[in-house]
């Protein structure tokens, strides 16, 4: 067990550095002479038809509601898996990270309520500072080496699984458009197929997507977000089934291990390129001040560790948990810290949150960056010093 998990930590510290490169990659187009030529690139019109069915995109809808949907299907693979046979397969197990993954959700956005309630606008991102970039978050672990015990890389992964599990259930309940019923039935449909075929013990991995593919279009066209489709596609594949030749496998796994290069080292960091382009030049420090990017930056860096740490303390006190094997509270506190890097994931939810608008003239994303920025070096120096 011990191999995998370092062997997955390694690919999200790659993963993690790819992130960054990205991110600053599409800063320097963003505010240089270069900045038409990338506006360009991320509004370039992508049609798709069939028939009368037809998709048309600029490129970043295209990024954030289809190869999303693909990252949300991993995510999906790994909730299933862990729940059932993983980390959080029991009781005892998933007793703490759930516990600390619920504070660093609920507090992060009672931080940013604080600073915005009252204007119904701003209320929209109450959700971005309550993620986790789980690639970034391990990246920063992996640069500590054996400095981390194994078994607080192991809570911060099942934390982040939590936490990327509460941002689906956000995503479904709070940032869904008008609804289209035939769409919806449709969907509903694909879906039961999907069931049928799981119980049945249909082994085929192109049958599944193929279900897969008419429930990702039919979700889009339904005004619930489409990347909820990969989480639904990803429940509705079997942990274990028998191939026709007789052949014992898992689908699921087997699945993650082709999608994750994928997605780690192609999708999230095409993401970040595409979405973390912001134009410093328009943004001052009296913008960054605001309610929202100051709602977003301290519910980062401030909530997710008093929500994560607290929650974290009161279960262990309480005796509903114990602290992890072979760490101490310092080191604890570190990665409770860490949980405050929300890049990616911060920035899929403000793009939720604010349709992409520039309402707040970029100073939303910006306070993303700098509050996972601030929260990644502090952890790693609260860490580096921990014993």
């Amino acid at each position: 067990m011990i191999e995998s998990i370092n062997a997955f930590i390694k690919k999200e510290s790659s993963a993690g550095i790819l992130l960054v490169l990205a991110t600053i990659c599409a800063l320097l187009l963003k505010n240089s002479v270069f900045s038409e030529i990338y506006s360009g690139f991320l509004h370039t019109h992508v049609e798709v038809r069939v028939g009368d069915l037809q998709i048309a995109k600029p490129l970043l809808l295209w990024v954030n509601d289809g190869l999303m949907a693909i990252f949300f299907f991993l995510i999906g693979l790994e909730v299933k898996r862990e729940v059932l046979e993983g980390h959080l397969s029991s009781v005892r197990q998933v007793v703490l990270p759930g516990v600390a993954a619920m504070g660093g959700m609920i507090v992060p956005a009672l931080v940013f309520i604080a600073f915005n309630h009252g204007n119904s606008f701003a209320m929209k991102g109450w959700a971005i500072p309550t993620a986790t970039d789980i690639a970034f978050a391990l990246g920063v672990l992996s640069l500590l080496g054996t400095r981390v015990p194994l078994s607080l890389k192991v809570f911060l992964l099942a934390l982040a699984i939590i936490d990327d599990l509460g941002a689906i259930i956000i995503i479904a309940l709070f940032y869904t458009n008008d609804l289209s019923t035939l769409s919806i039935i449709i969907a509903s449909i694909a879906l039961s197929i999907l069931f049928v075929m799981n119980r049945i013990g249909v082994a085929l991995k192109g049958a599944y997507i193929l279900v897969g593919v008419l429930l990702w279009v039919s979700v889009l066209k339904s005004g619930v977000h489409a990347t909820l489709a990969g989480v639904a596609l990803a429940f509705m594949i079997p942990l274990h089934c028998t191939s026709r030749k007789g052949r014992r496998f898992s689908m699921n796994q087997e699945m993650e291990h082709d999608l994750h290069n994928w997605v780690v080292f192609l999708i999230l960091p095409l993401f970040a390129f595409v979405n973390a382009g912001v134009d410093l030049r328009g943004i001052s420090l009296a913008e960054m001040i605001n309610p929202v990017p100051i709602g977003i930056m301290l519910g980062l860096f401030l909530g997710k560790q008093l929500g994560v740490f607290g929650f974290s303390w009161l279960a262990i006190k309480s005796g509903f948990a114990s602290l992890p094997t072979d760490s101490s509270w310092k080191q604890l506190y570190g990665v409770s810290i860490l949980t405050g890097i929300g890049f990616t994931m911060s920035l899929f939810v403000d793009t939720l949150a604010y349709d992409d608008t520039q309402m707040f003239l970029y100073a939303d994303k910006l306070a993303v960056l700098v509050g996972s920025f601030v929260s990644g070096l502090v952890g790693y120096l609260v860490l580096r010093i921990a014993r």
